[in-house]
């Protein structure tokens, strides 16, 4: 924590610069207990691509021709999928390149962000991408609830065809009813997810023993050379199966996105000893099986298990399907307010769904929305195997835009040898691309959904990191200097009143609206005078003896700086506790009143934003949640001062 700094300013509060490649913030002992628990968040989506990923693979659409050298082909690509793209890629590569312990392409975003200079062509690149990557994660959030749930359902038409017309509305009765729970928190039912998912992996690990016991000869398929012969010999049918292969897959990216909550070492144990292990002998047993028994690739995964086994395993699945879902739907929250923390979104209404765990955390909006595009998903499209056309584009960009960049991350922070970043990543994108145009081929099938998705989450979030940055220029372009204004004001100052105003300010150099609209209007000075900014570094948390930093300008005023990790909640409270704390000033609170600038942004045919994009971002503007919200000041301590101001 800094008092006094006489250096204080704008710009000499630099972000940290350390950056972890392999920071774990838990303690090792916990390593087995936070491995137990991952399972059940973590793995969850990728957990259950059995459901339907190789029933896809093998669809008539596709038109390959079954035969045994097909089914040792498909196996073959998705073992090597599973060893290449999630234990090569994303747990021994990727997760290194950790933002201080967190994951996640946003945070990937803000550790890149350091290579470049601010302002410079290369940090909107970078901006950019992380951007859209975060917005192809949005479709995932979409897609995933609805697929997961959809497939699982679908089990009873194993039972009896009759069922058939029941699975669209029990799909949409669990998915509204996911979606209620929300608000709760998941606290209670969190505590169940563990349990449920163990029982998940090892029962699908049970029945693909069962297959492959019957039938060892599937195992052969660890030779890479079937899945390069099967993709020579098919061409392009085995280039669309490659873009079905890819489902085994999704769920990758929650690994990296994830290891923020338990640390690097128990998701790397719980993929190798648990969830890979299982998920390999599922997929082998239902490849051993279609040797036997061609005509179970109608729905591959319940008939693995005898009739009586069905509809206990039909419940267990809907059961882990919606925790899949549960996890894509808290991650899409957490996205959100890294987003809004990071200026990429407006304000929102955030509840903490938890006292003891800060990441849990509900957001209506988001919620809503959410449950509305779902819906209108399950009613579109019908069937999991029509939207698994549309699943894979959303997850292989945002894999691709990870892969970009953590090359920059190890080319320019790690500072490894440019020859061995490219050979790595040169690989990795090979098979990257490859996946991406596999599943391009399929955009009128469907992927069409996730593109049109984050193409209209990208030109909101981009409006509105845009529009912000000019209203930043304009403040410091039009601003009045803060020190050089408060030497002059106090040679002849104004009437001085008993208490403590404190105003919020977007930059610590110039003076704040709302001081001069009170000086202007009230012609009176407070007794202490506190001028306030809240800054959000790049990192996910920041220590409290770092928090703040306090400059004393002489008479009673202060100027105030305090930082938040994007993974916090601003909170004014906090902020006074700290200043008192360090500085041995005390507050107050019913003497002290808060000052807000309440802006009305008008768009203009001035230099900036095309017009359209202006008035949206006039809108969002309007709509955004209030900042005395936000940063949780007492409704009957705050007084807010409007202007008027052009972009």
């Amino acid at each position: 924590m800094s008092v006094s700094n006489p250096e204080f300013s704008e710009s000499s509060l630099l972000r940290p610069v350390e950056v972890s490649r392999e920071h774990d913030p838990h303690k090792k002992g916990a390593s087995v207990s936070l491995m137990f628990a991952a399972i059940g968040i973590v793995f969850g989506d990728i957990g259950t691509s059995p459901l339907y990923a190789l029933k896809e693979c093998f669809s008539a659409e596709h038109g390959i021709p079954f035969s045994t050298d097909a089914v040792y082909g498909v196996i073959s690509m998705v073992f090597w999928a599973f060893a290449i793209v999630v234990s090569l890629k994303y747990v021994l590569f990727v997760m290194r390149a950790n933002n201080h312990g967190e994951g996640g392409i946003l945070a990937l975003m803000a550790l890149a962000l350091r290579t470049a200079p601010s302002g410079s062509k290369r940090s909107l690149l970078i901006i950019m991408a992380g951007v859209f990557g975060a917005c192809m994660f949005y479709g995932d959030a979409v897609i995933t609830p609805a697929i997961s749930v959809l497939s699982a359902v679908e089990g009873l038409e194993v039972i009896s065809p009759d069922l058939v017309r029941y699975v669209m509305p029990i799909t949409i009765f669990i998915l509204v009813a996911l979606f209620l729970i929300q608000k709760t928190g998941t606290d209670v039912v969190g505590k169940l997810f563990g349990p449920i998912m163990m029982l998940w992996f090892i029962a699908i690990g049970l029945m693909g023993i069962h297959q492959v016991v019957q039938n060892p000869a599937i195992f052969a398929a660890v030779n890479p050379l079937f899945a390069i012969r099967f993709l020579v010999e098919h061409s392009l049918q085995g280039f669309i199966v490659l873009g079905a292969v890819f489902l085994v897959l999704t769920g990758a990216e929650a690994l990296y996105a994830d290891m923020g909550h338990f640390g690097l070492k128990p998701i790397r144990m719980g993929w190798f000893f648990i969830v890979m292990p299982c998920l390999l002998l599922n997929y082998f047993g239902q490849g051993a099986m279609f040797l036997s028994h061609p005509e179970t690739i109608s729905n591959p995964f319940f008939l693995m298990v005898p009739d009586v086994f069905v509809l206990p395993l039909i419940i267990l699945a809907t059961l882990a399907t919606v925790i899949a879902s549960q996890a894509v739907i808290s991650g899409a929250f957490s996205m959100t307010s890294q987003a809004i923390l990071l200026g990429f979104m407006p304000r929102m209404k955030v509840l903490h769904t938890s006292d003891r765990e800060i990441g849990q955390i509900y957001m209506p909006l988001v919620n809503w929305v959410l449950l509305f595009l779902v819906i209108v998903v399950v009613l579109a499209f019908k069937k999991s195997e029509n939207l698994a056309a549309a699943y894979g584009i959303a997850v292989t960009t945002t894999m691709i835009i990870t892969t970009f960049l953590a090359a920059i991350v190890m080319r320019v922070v790690w500072r490894w040898n440019t020859f061995l970043v490219t050979l790595v990543i040169t690989a990795f994108l090979v098979v990257d691309f490859a996946f991406l145009t596999a599943n391009l081929l399929k955009i009128l099938e469907g992927g069409w959904f996730p593109l049109l998705l984050g193409a209209i989450c990208f030109i909101v979030l981009m409006t509105w990191y845009q529009g912000r940055q000019i209203l930043s220029q304009n403040a410091k372009n039009n601003g009045i200097e803060l020190k050089g204004f408060i030497d002059v004001l106090m040679l002849h100052p104004p009437h001085r009143v008993e208490g403590t105003a404190v105003f919020l300010t977007a930059h610590v150099d110039y003076l704040p609206v709302s001081f001069l609209h009170n000086l202007k209007h009230n012609h009176i000075l407070h007794e202490r005078v506190f001028f306030l900014k809240v800054s959000i570094w790049d990192v996910p948390y920041v220590k409290d003896e770092e928090r703040i930093t306090l400059r004393d300008l002489g008479n009673g005023i202060y100027v105030v700086r305090a930082v938040f990790g994007f993974n916090e909640t601003p909170d004014v409270g906090r902020i006074i506790e700290l200043i008192e704390e360090s500085s041995g000033l005390k507050f107050d609170l019913m003497d002290t009143s808060f000052f807000l600038s309440r802006d009305t942004i008008v768009s203009t045919a001035l230099p900036g934003m095309a017009l359209w994009r202006e008035k949206l971002f006039c809108w969002m503007y309007q709509n955004a949640g209030r900042q005395s919200d936000f940063f949780k000041i007492p409704a009957n301590r705050l007084v807010e001062l409007g202007a008027k101001v052009e972009i």
